[in-house]
């Protein structure tokens, strides 16, 4: 046997609108389309209402997704179900370094290293960036900022002038 409703969901004509509205944008991320989805199916008061398996179902989700988003409608409102809760701590989170100083990190790293030194250390680069950059930037930030690749860049190709024409040598020294 079933476990009853806990949750009984019955939407304004208001509320409709606005998740619909959500569905429709384009730049509406699928968790989040899914959610509004999740509740207009649920909806008591507007027409068909799907049970909670065949919510998931037809969205694409799991049960315990459906559980979760309609005790998140019912604690929180409409607006919970429209955004993220993102933490803090997350990658998402506001930076330390932004892209000019990014910039300017990277430009003191490819200059030659210091007097006494045969390359640049991430001491180095956090002693040189406390005195440059304008605020203080810990050396484990430093070494996220420089540990960026893209797909280009992974490849690290050499470039070698020579005296008629310019070869392309990989890191390992091989040509292409």
């Amino acid at each position: 046997m079933a476990r009853p409703k806990t949750y009984h969901i019955s939407l304004t004509d208001d509320d409709l609108k606005v998740l619909k509205a959500v569905i429709r944008k384009k730049k509406t991320s699928k968790t989040i389309r899914s959610r509004c989805q999740i509740i207009i199916d649920l909806d008591e008061a507007h027409g068909r209402m799907l049970s909670y398996e065949q919510s998931a179902k037809s969205n694409g989700v799991c049960i315990a997704t459906v559980y979760n988003t309609i005790k998140l409608y019912h604690n929180e409102g409409i607006e919970s179900l429209t955004t993220f809760k993102r933490n803090i701590n997350s990658d998402n989170a506001r930076r330390k370094l932004d892209g000019r100083a990014e910039a300017r990190l990277i430009e003191i790293a490819c200059s030659p290293a210091p007097e006494g030194h045969s390359r640049w250390t991430l001491r180095l680069l956090e002693e040189q960036g406390r005195i440059v950059l304008d605020t203080p930037v810990g050396k484990n930030a430093i070494g996220r900022a420089l540990k960026k690749q893209t797909a280009a860049s992974q490849k690290r190709l050499l470039v070698y002038p020579q005296k008629r024409r310019c070869r392309i040598r990989s890191l390992y020294g091989g040509c292409s």
